[in-house]
């Protein structure tokens, strides 16, 4: 299997290189070519997967060498431009922008959730938003039982969500160094409302994809969700405070359960022991972590938990690389 790799100087792209040289969902063996791909500027410089080097190629030169399966990490400018071109040379994209996300023709994907609906016909798949990530795999199991009829979601997302330059923010702020700044606030010491770009209802872009994703993924347009996106000074991993109104009644044992058996999924609560998910345990891990469990006493069948993941691998590249294993179980992508 031939795999590029169209933004692969990226803080998502460099984790998508890690996830992949693991070797947990595509064996390395299977991986015939590699081909690092990113703008005009990088061309000709290396990085490295594997234990070798490899020079950065152009979009055109990428698509001339053919390959199976393109990992897209570049923004949506560049996956709106480019993606159909490699999806018109055979090739089939997995994007990690929100460009394809909400268009009807383009599956958006976390495989255990809603892996059914990839077909061979599918050229450019896309993956979630990383807050909806791991929003929709630890609420899935729980809508197929009890049927979710709303949401009320509070993020803390970390700043790795945002870039290299807003780690390098924070950064500087933490070492008293003046620098370049890409949020409107100080971020170290601080928190802010403000995740994406305000839209003319006075909730932000990354507030409303939490909606839309949500909905098209569960495939279920009925869902009433309403979010606040919170940027917190932290490097890696979001977290989220979910409030959930079931139509049916629950027990909070069978609750527990079907989260502590669910797939990618880990339970995390005993309070008396102070145990409860944070993203500083969570970096660097592959699975959704969920606790604060407990019932909400205000609603006949409502629920209150913790969610928080590492936004970079199963919120980003980890689940991209998990699309693209699946493509390979079911056939659709052959293995050389």
């Amino acid at each position: 299997m031939k795999i590029a790799l169209v933004g692969a100087t990226g803080l998502v792209g460099s984790v998508m290189i890690q996830v992949l040289e693991e070797g947990k969902y595509i064996p390395l063996t299977s991986i015939s070519a590699f081909i690092p791909v990113a703008s005009e500027k990088s061309v000709g410089k290396e990085v490295s997967f594997n234990n070798r080097k490899y020079k950065i190629v152009s979009v055109a030169e990428a698509i001339k060498m053919k390959p199976d399966v393109a990992l897209f990490s570049a923004g949506g400018e560049a996956s709106r431009e480019f993606a159909p071109l490699f999806a018109a040379a055979g090739c089939i994209v997995i994007d990690n922008s929100s460009a394809w996300r909400m268009d009807k023709d383009v599956p958006l994907v976390v495989p255990e959730v809603n892996g059914h609906v990839l077909t061979g016909r599918h050229k450019i798949i896309a993956n979630p938003n990383c807050s909806t990530v791991q929003l929709v795999a630890a609420l899935a199991p729980l809508h197929r039982k009890y049927n979710i009829q709303r949401l009320v979601i509070s993020t803390y997302q970390s700043v790795t969500g945002t870039g290299v330059k807003a780690v390098q923010q924070l950064n500087n702020e933490r070492n008293g160094i003046t620098g370049s700044r890409v949020y409107p606030h100080p971020i170290d010491l601080n928190i802010f409302p403000h995740g994406g770009t305000f839209l003319p209802d006075g909730y932000t872009t990354e507030e409303q994809k939490l909606v839309d994703e949500t909905r098209k993924i569960m495939q279920a347009p009925e869902i009433r969700v309403t979010a606040t996106v919170v940027r917190v000074p932290v490097f890696g991993g979001h977290s989220e405070s979910v409030n959930i109104e079931f139509e049916k009644p629950f027990e909070l044992d069978e609750v527990n359960k079907i989260i502590s058996t669910s797939k990618g999924i880990v339970l995390q609560d005993d309070v008396d022991k102070a145990v409860y998910p944070m993203p500083k345990y969570a970096e660097g891990r592959d699975e959704v972590f969920v606790g604060r469990v407990r019932r909400d006493k205000t609603l006949p069948n409502g629920l209150n938990m913790w969610i928080v993941s590492d936004n970079l691998r199963k919120g980003a590249a980890t689940n991209a690389i998990q699309i693209a294993a699946l493509l390979v179980k079911n056939e659709i992508l052959k293995e050389e």
